[in-house]
């Protein structure tokens, strides 16, 4: 049981630091063309906004968050 522990704390560290650097990648909401338009450009680059890499980022930062989370509920009852 203590290997499980010691393979699924290393697995959570990499995706704490996964999850780190993918937040910092994102740009803010006002950030770019479509804050200084107030939304304009929104509405016409919104179509391919998930093919972009902000749209890869913005999946892959949820598909973190939702490791992290199972993780550390794996680890608190295996505790």
């Amino acid at each position: 049981m203590a290997v499980v522990k010691y393979i699924l704390t290393a697995l959570l560290v990499l995706v704490e630091i996964f999850l780190i650097a993918v937040v910092l990648l994102q740009s803010g909401k006002k950030a770019g063309l479509s804050g200084a338009i107030a939304g304009g450009a929104e509405t016409f680059f919104g179509k391919n906004k998930a093919r972009s890499f902000e749209g890869k980022l913005h999946r892959w930062t949820k598909i973190s968050a939702v490791l992290f989370i199972v993780i550390t509920l794996v680890l608190v009852i295996l505790e």
